[in-house]
């Protein structure tokens, strides 16, 4: 058998394993009274940063942490009938700023806010120091007497 064969073999394999892993994966089903409820669900699940995900909501994580998150937003829609406000502060109890994508402005976000536009101001204040700096005038073509004996000297009393 050839080694081509072989490889084919065991992509082939490789690749069944791979549908049967994701032939496996969980629908999560939630019901809602109201499309209303659905669709604060949908909000929330947006709104809401997976904490172990880093960047990803708690709707597009599988982490299963985003799993216990989704199933609490949807109890808390559901059995307590609660606003956008109850959930996001419920939250905030248990995770902190860190469960928002958009944190709220105040002196411990400041950073995270306007750190990048400091960091811009400041290399933009570089960038004009360094361009101020480099002389771009012509060269002046005209050399004084000292530095005309100088290229003398040095070509030997030769002059072009």
């Amino acid at each position: 058998m050839s080694v081509i064969k072989r490889l084919s073999g065991l992509l082939m394999v490789f690749a069944l394993l791979a549908g049967v892993n994701n032939a496996y994966a969980v629908i999560e089903t939630y019901e809602f009274d109201s499309v209303e409820q659905r669709e604060q669900f949908s909000r929330m699940n947006d709104v809401l940063r997976c904490p172990l995900c880093q960047n990803q909501s708690i709707g597009e994580s599988n982490a299963p942490i985003a799993n216990d998150l989704r199933r609490e937003v949807h109890r808390l829609i559901t059995d307590e009938q609660a606003s956008d406000s109850d959930i996001v502060d419920f939250m905030l109890v248990r995770y902190g700023d860190f469960v928002l994508y958009k944190p709220p402005l105040d002196a411990r976000t400041a950073a995270l806010w306007f750190g990048p536009l400091f960091i811009l101001l400041i290399g933009l204040f570089v960038l004009f120091r360094v361009f101020r700096s480099i002389n771009f005038s012509e060269p002046d073509e005209k050399m004084n007497q000292q530095d005309q004996e100088t290229l003398a000297k040095i070509l030997g009393g030769k002059q072009s």
